[in-house]
């Protein structure tokens, strides 16, 4: 059991924190443009039946493994894995499973973390470019002034390292006094930041071109377009749920690792959910699309992922009080990826906590240093080949922020739902809620229908991935940049060493706490 382990000082922080877990960059760049590129309001159909399919059951079954694991001591989801699918299986077997899974978990939490603190570091320092007027500057485009700034590693290396800083210093301070200290002051500010650009985002007239207002952009990415509804738009609306709720990395089971014993675990998620979608859906969805077409037109949303750090420094040049509020956007960005960050980074201090018993302090120098070495090769690639193409980050973000994620929900679900058994997970997931899980849901959908859909799901996107040749030996998306190749294939080589790495220390860790009690138990058998 576990022992003089800390928990959440307040319902609040809780909350605050899990939803600040949830709530990402993607839900404020990657969102609305997924949306606009994918049926507009059509979108939403398959959004939400995935919402209520993949992402609310996911949601229970992944607190659920955090509070049990937290019991025994766990944060990390390889020894939860293991303790519940050895209901069923044996030691050896389970181990195999729990490894499997704190394998995949591990690479995402480190291989995630060190590119995504990377783009953090972007939008604090662009919050800093926008307040100079360092892109304000109409002799050079903003793409010219993005690539300029990824290239420069004086820059992006700076402001990366103050955030990973920032990050280090918040997780030495433990769960309540850092992580749920920092949640309490972000996630309001990037409320209350957010619905100040919602209000400038909606009052800002038709200042270029009539038919380009704040009200017309809304229609144009929330008006139905039937036509495009098809599988590619009900794969990503998936994809999306998976990464706005943060399924799948393990981070959700850290957390709620931390509950008290009797913590309401089904309110908690139902409304850490609601939070997230709220984000999402209301301010993602009503900020960087309307003002990037009342400025820019049809073209604003058609740039995609080159939205935040190209299109709307574009718009900000003709805004008036533009510097200002640009800040407030890149300051949005800067807390919704903190506190998203924050959560992977706890992952890897928790694993030094528990399996090698190191002080927190330690442990988040330890992680720090971890994460500018495993992170360099991403930061150095622009400043190095000269380009803004960032592959070593594709090729990492193609495996471990999306494809993994369907592999480690689809296994939680089958573990749960089959292994670990309806009456011991219910008794969990119930366990002094105010809201119950019933048996019929249970039934029908954690040990059913979720499962087969994110089978589905995987199988889709795996042949989405053979297409588009992800399982080559030359990518398809680098096939006419032969001189990039090399760093696809570095990835490829860090990517197999922390699996490696993570496969290892995952087993190693079960064995040590649990298989000479298997060997014991067999031996007075």
């Amino acid at each position: 059991m576990a022992e003089n382990r800390e928990n959440w000082g307040s319902k609040l922080g809780l909350i605050l924190a899990m939803a600040g877990n949830a709530i990402g960059l993607g839900n404020f760049w990657r969102f609305p443009y997924q949306v606009a590129e994918n049926g507009g309001g059509a979108f939403m159909l398959p959004y939400f039946a995935a919402l209520l399919v993949l992402g609310i059951p996911l949601m229970y079954v992944e607190w659920m493994q955090g509070r049990y694991g937290g019991k025994y001591g766990h944060g990390t989801v390889g020894c939860m894995t293991y303790l519940q699918a050895k209901e069923k299986l044996g030691h050896s077997s389970a181990a195999i499973i729990g490894a499997l899974v704190g394998m995949l978990v591990f690479s995402v939490t480190t291989l995630v973390n060190s590119y995504y603190t990377q783009i953090i570091g972007w939008t604090l320092g662009y919050s800093y470019l926008s307040l100079i007027g360092g892109y304000m500057d109409t002799a050079r485009s903003t793409g010219e002034v993005f690539a300029s700034y990824i290239q420069n590693p004086g820059m992006s290396i700076t402001f990366w390292v103050i955030a990973l800083a920032l990050l280090a210093f918040a997780l030495s301070r433990g769960v309540q006094k850092g992580i749920e200290a920092w949640a309490k002051i972000m996630m309001p500010l990037l409320y209350v930041l957010g619905f100040i650009l919602i209000i400038r985002a909606l009052t800002l007239g038709s200042p270029v071109n009539p038919d380009w207002s704040p009200i017309k952009g809304l229609d144009y990415l929330w008006s139905p377009k039937w036509n495009e509804l098809n599988w590619q738009s009900a794969l990503a609306a998936a994809g999306q749920i998976f990464f706005t709720l943060s399924l799948g990395m393990g981070i959700i089971q850290n957390y709620a690792s931390y509950l008290k014993p009797d913590e309401d675990i089904v309110l908690s998620a139902t409304t850490t959910v609601f939070l997230n979608e709220f984000a999402e859906v209301i301010l993602g969805g009503s900020i960087a699309i309307p003002i990037a077409f009342t400025f820019l037109g049809p073209e604003g949303i058609e740039s995609g992922v080159g939205l935040s750090f190209i299109a709307l420094p574009n718009v900000f040049r003709m805004m008036p009080g533009g510097q200002f509020f640009g800040a407030f956007w890149f300051l949005v960005l800067f807390f919704a990826g903190f506190t998203s960050a924050i959560a992977m980074y706890n992952y890897l201090i928790a694993m030094l906590e528990e399996d090698l018993n190191l002080p927190r302090k330690a442990g988040a120098v330890i992680v720090f240093s971890f994460y500018i070495l495993v992170g360099l090769p991403t930061a150095l690639e622009p400043y190095l080949t000269k380009t803004a193409e960032l592959v070593f980050l594709t090729e990492l973000d193609n495996w471990v922020g999306n494809y993994f994620l369907v592999v480690v929900g689809l296994i939680e679900a089958l573990v749960v739902g089959w292994l670990f058994g309806e009456k011991k997970a219910l008794e969990e997931l119930n366990r002094g809620g105010y809201w119950k899980v019933s048996s019929a849901f249970f039934n029908f959908m954690i040990k059913f229908i979720t499962p087969l859909s994110i089978a589905i799901l995987l199988v889709f996107s795996t042949r989405s991935y053979i297409k588009d040749g992800y399982f080559k030996w030359i990518p398809r998306f680098v096939e006419n940049m032969p001189e990039l190749v090399p760093w696809v294939q570095g990835a490829r080589v860090l990517l197999f060493v922390i699996l490696a790495i993570g496969f290892i220390e995952a087993y190693y860790t079960i064995q040590k706490k649990y298989g000479s009690a298997q060997i014991q138990k067999g031996a007075k058998a």
